[in-house]
């Protein structure tokens, strides 16, 4: 390496590091402004030119992410979410199903809506049903937490890395569900039993002798038509549209509207990830422009990365040291070389995605969860997440590398 690169490469680790940390001691920064600012340096010191850092930046992802962001805001607003919670708390009898319960709703539901969305809206309505039950909510947060992040790996908008392998590979919609699908309900029962072997005492063979009280608002027009919308967006995906245009259809035709106005919409759209999308694109592009991406594969070429069970470890560990989404982009120059590149991008996909239970800085969702019960005063510590996230992360990563060695084609 020369000097020059030694500088990029500071420069870019101290821009992963923050984002991994989440922000730096003292300067009030989140993962979207350090994401910026180590862009803006990478530009100023020539990394990557202007007009390359314009090209790296895939505006199909941040399309798609930006359209499910506005139907996931509509869903929301209409009580679709709360609806569903409120018939998952009258089907659970016992403990044990009311865990159920939860695991295949966050996980079904993260599969369409976004695993941090489902995840921010889930949450309070968990602790609100636990607490008025009297049971302990911190298993039932834990099964928010991980069954969201394992859902969100059975189809492409799942979560924002499954975006960008679903963008990069042009995989259709419906392949990449078929395929996967399998391995994320896996997951979701390892999921459960992992839990209830974790808390026991929580889950003995009693019943609920009551029903807790949980006020449902449904805005009755909207939520008709964002039904209809979410339904359009599901048939485009089946019959292949690109993704980006589906998600883009279904999000305008929820924008038609006399009744919502946009601006308390778009107050709702999380614009900084889309910031930190577009410069986290810049920042692996000026990796790549530099020459570093090239040495990084160069000191593991004695590693087989098209064996599914070496790519599922480096990319587990590259997921909690840098994050799922860096880690993601850091490797889509190099699947397309692999000697079997569907195989590699559905390992990718479910590595980097239930990698994200193995600790509580894992996810995003798992800090929306963590953060949203502490407003509630329930702590959900890094240890006490680990005591059942690192076995559901370890067993389901062991389960997905099994089954695509012996059944994806």
């Amino acid at each position: 390496m020369t000097p020059y690169q030694y500088i990029i490469a500071g420069v870019t680790l101290i821009t992963l590091a923050g984002i991994a940390i989440g922000s730096y001691p003292v300067l009030k920064m989140n993962r979207a402004t350090i994401g910026l600012v180590g862009a803006t340096i990478l530009i100023i010191i020539g990394a990557i030119t202007k007009e390359d850092a314009y090209h790296a930046i895939d505006f199909d992802t941040i399309t798609l992410l930006f359209a499910m962001m506005v139907i996931n805001v509509n869903l929301r607003l209409a009580g679709f979410f709360s609806l569903v919670t409120d018939h998952v708390i009258r089907l659970a009898k016992s403990p044990k199903q009311l865990l159920f319960y939860i695991v295949i709703t966050s996980g079904l539901l993260s599969a369409l809506f976004l695993n941090d969305t489902v995840c921010i809206v889930l949450t309070p309505l968990i602790i609100e049903i636990t607490l008025s039950l009297k049971r302990n909510p911190m298993p039932y947060l834990m099964a928010t937490a991980t069954a969201s992040n394992i859902g969100s790996a059975a189809t492409i908008v799942g979560n924002p890395q499954n975006m960008i392998i679903g963008i990069a590979s042009k995989i259709p919609f419906t392949q990449f569900a078929l395929t996967v699908l399998p391995i994320a309900l896996g997951g979701l029962i390892i999921c459960f039993f992992i839990i209830v072997m974790v808390y026991k005492k929580e889950f003995s063979d009693e019943k609920f002798t009551v029903v807790p009280e949980h006020e449902v608002r449904i805005f009755k027009p909207l939520f008709r038509k964002s039904i209809i919308a979410a339904c359009i967006l599901i048939v485009l995906f089946i019959v292949n549209v690109p993704v980006p245009i589906a998600a883009l259809v279904s999000a305008s035709i929820l924008l038609i509207t006399r009744r919502v106005k946009p601006s308390r919409v778009f107050l709702e759209v999380d614009w900084s990830l889309l910031v930190f999308f577009a410069s986290l694109f810049i920042v692996t592009g000026a990796i790549g422009k530099s020459g570093l991406s090239a040495i990084l594969f160069q000191h593991m070429e004695n590693l087989n990365l098209n064996s599914v069970g070496m790519l599922t470890v480096i990319s587990s560990a590259l997921s909690n040291i840098i994050s799922n989404v860096p880690a993601v982009l850091l490797f889509l120059p190099v699947i397309p070389m692999h000697a079997h590149p569907y195989i590699s991008w559905i390992t990718l996909a479910v590595a980097t995605t239930f990698a994200g239970n193995l600790t509580l800085m894992g996810s995003v969702a798992n800090l929306i969860v963590a953060e949203s019960a502490k407003r509630k005063g329930i702590d959900l510590s890094f240890w006490e997440y680990l005591k059942s996230g690192l076995l559901i992360a370890v067993l389901s990563l062991v389960y997905g590398a099994v089954y695509i060695r012996l059944f994806v084609r």
